[in-house]
C-alpha cells in the first residue's frame, strides 16, 4: 500500500500540516520536530504525491528549464543539476527549449508559464539577458533563476569568474613559451563570449603580447563552427601556436580540423577550450579547458530559485569556483614553421 502523509504524522507525533511544512522547507518548524517527521519519512519510505501537494495548495511543485543553447554536452550537465536539486525539493522539472531570435519568443514563454502552471523557471543563456523577456517575467510576476547572466543587479543565480579564469589559461599558455595564440569566440548574444574574449585580451596584454584581431575568429559554441574557425587560422602565412576556443564543444573541433591538416597537438599547435564538459575527457588529446562546475552551478541555481518561491525576499547571486584541468593537448610551443596545405 502506498505510504500516506498521515501515516508519516502517526509516526512522528505529529499533525498532518506540520508533516506538510517539514517536507515543503517551511520555517516554523522547530529542529527537533523537523529531524522527527524527517525520520519517520524515511523509515516509511514516503514520496510525496506531487499532484496532491498542487492539489492542496497554490503551488504547482513543477520549475521548468528554458534553453537555447548549442551545446547539448552543457545542456546535459545543467540539467542534471536541476534534477539534483529539484529531487531533494520533491520537484518535477520541465525542459522549455525555445529558439532566442524568434519574433514571437515571448508569447512562446508566456504561453509555457500558463499552461505548465510552474512554479519558477531557471535560464540559461543567451535567455538571461533577452529584454522583452526580463520585461514580461517582471509582469508575471513568476520567480527566476539565471545562470551566467551578463545583468547581475538585483537578480538571483549563479556566475562565475570567466574572465580571470581565461587570464589564469592564457597565463599557462604564455608559460609554454606561445606567443602567438589565437581565440575562436562564442555566440555573440552570450556574455560569456564577450568574457572569455576580455579574459584573452587581458591575458595578452598582461604579457606584453600585442592584440591581433586575425587572431580572433567568429565562432558561436557549435562543434562545426570550432572546425571552421580552426581551418581558417591554421592556413594563415604564420599560423598560431596555440588556439583557445571559448567552449569544449569548438576546440573538440579545432583538434579534428588540426588532426585533418596532418599537425599533431600539442606538437604543432596546442588546444585549449572552456567549460570541462564530457567531451573534454571522451576526445583524444584529452582536452586541457577551464573546469565550469556547470552541473553544480545548475544545482545552485535551482536552489536560488526555491528560495525566491518560498519568499519573494529571499535568493542571491551565487559566485561558483572553477578550476584549470591541465591535460595533454597543451604543451611546449613549437619553432615558427610553414603549416601543410
Amino acid at each position: 500500500m502506498r505510504v500516506r502523509i498521515e501515516d508519516v504524522a502517526d509516526a512522528a507525533g505529529v499533525s498532518m500540516k506540520t508533516v506538510s511544512r517539514v517536507l515543503n522547507q517551511e520555517p516554523n518548524v522547530s529542529d527537533e520536530t523537523r529531524k522527527r517527521v524527517e525520520a519517520a519519512a524515511r523509515k516509511l519510505q514516503y514520496r510525496p504525491n506531487p499532484s496532491a501537494r498542487s492539489l492542496a495548495g497554490q503551488r504547482s511543485f513543477l520549475v521548468a528549464l528554458l534553453y537555447d543553447n548549442p551545446s547539448s554536452n552543457y545542456l546535459m550537465e545543467v540539467q542534471a543539476g536541476m534534477l539534483d536539486a529539484c529531487i531533494a525539493q520533491h520537484y518535477n522539472l520541465m525542459l522549455a527549449p525555445v529558439t532566442y531570435g524568434e519574433r514571437k519568443l515571448v508569447a512562446h514563454v508566456d504561453e509555457i508559464v500558463q499552461r505548465s502552471r510552474a512554479d519558477g523557471l531557471v535560464l540559461t543563456p543567451p535567455l538571461t539577458d533577452h529584454p522583452g523577456l526580463m520585461k514580461r517575467l517582471g509582469q508575471l510576476g513568476i520567480p527566476y533563476a539565471n545562470i551566467s547572466p551578463k545583468l547581475r543587479s538585483g537578480r538571483i543565480g549563479v556566475i562565475l569568474d570567466e574572465e580571470r579564469a581565461v587570464r589564469e589559461m592564457m597565463a599557462h599558455l604564455i608559460s609554454l613559451g606561445h606567443r602567438r595564440i589565437a581565440h575562436i569566440k562564442g555566440h555573440p548574444e552570450h556574455g560569456a563570449s564577450q568574457w572569455r574574449l576580455n579574459g584573452y585580451r587581458d591575458g595578452l596584454a598582461a604579457a606584453g603580447i600585442a592584440y591581433d584581431p586575425a587572431l580572433v575568429a567568429e565562432g558561436d559554441f557549435h562543434y562545426d563552427t570550432g572546425a571552421i574557425c580552426a581551418q581558417r587560422l591554421l592556413l594563415m602565412p604564420d599560423p598560431p601556436t596555440a588556439i583557445f576556443a571559448a567552449n569544449d564543444d569548438m576546440a573538440a573541433g579545432t583538434i579534428r580540423t588540426a588532426s585533418e591538416m596532418g599537425l599533431s597537438i600539442p606538437g604543432d599547435v596546442s588546444v585549449c577550450g572552456f567549460d570541462d564538459t564530457p567531451i573534454a575527457r571522451q576526445i583524444y588529446p584529452p582536452l586541457t579547458t577551464v573546469r565550469q562546475p556547470t552541473r553544480e552551478m545548475g544545482r545552485l541555481a535551482t536552489n536560488e530559485l526555491f528560495k525566491r518561491i518560498k519568499s519573494p525576499q529571499d535568493g542571491q547571486m551565487i559566485v561558483a569556483a572553477y578550476e584549470l584541468q591541465l591535460r595533454q593537448s597543451t604543451g611546449p610551443a613549437a619553432k615558427a614553421r610553414t603549416r601543410r596545405r
